[in-house]
């Protein structure tokens, strides 16, 4: 099984400019922008954090999913929220490629465990040694304000912790802040076993 993510997060999506303001960084100077590259790459870093702990995706984006097996009759994706399933493709081993039809399967949307699955019978067989490759569009949407509340302050809390130790020598205490961790609780999605109904 593998996870790709096929279009990054644009720059203009994040939110450079609130969190110099939560970093109470000066404004109205001649460098002021001087630190927004790397404010931006302790942005995205914070979001992966977040991200790969609740396995919610917070802007919208598209991903590719490989899989070789169903492991059940409808599937869990991996990520939550999802918006669309865009593509259901059969590969063989030989590396033929078949489009499943759009009429033939169906999004289950869920916030926390949303599933694939056939519209009116089964999840179309994948082949003997072959994959099926689903893209889907998750996200809570293409905008900082689509997130929730709680999620969003909990980025800006963690990617200020990152731009705050830029320069430890890494003696400092490994995991998440009480802070982050405490906001971001309740979006935590319990997994026990490994994709199938729990």
């Amino acid at each position: 099984m593998m996870l790709i993510e096929e279009t990054p997060v644009p720059s203009t999506a994040l939110p450079v400019e609130e969190m110099k303001d939560h970093l109470r960084m000066g404004s109205g100077f001649a460098d002021g922008a001087m630190q927004d590259g790397l404010i931006e790459t302790y942005l995205r870093a914070a979001m992966a954090a977040i991200e790969g702990r609740i396995g919610k995706i917070l802007l919208q984006r598209r991903f590719l999913w490989e899989l070789e097996s169903w492991r059940e009759a409808d599937q869990a994706l991996p990520v939550a929220p999802v918006s669309a399933i865009v593509s259901l493709t059969l590969v063989d081993a030989a590396g033929g490629e078949t489009v499943v039809p759009a009429a033939a399967f169906r999004l289950k949307t869920d916030l926390h465990r949303p599933r694939l699955a056939g519209r009116t019978s089964l999840l179309p067989s994948i082949p003997c040694d072959g994959v099926a490759k689903v893209v889907f569009d998750a996200g809570f949407g293409p905008a900082w304000t689509d997130i929730p509340v709680d999620l969003r302050q909990a980025v800006l809390l963690l990617a200020a912790e990152y731009y705050e130790h830029r320069h430890d020598d890494g003696a400092q205490a490994a995991g998440l802040p009480f802070g982050v961790v405490t906001l971001i609780e309740r979006w935590r999605t319990v997994r026990i076993l490994g994709g199938g109904r729990t």
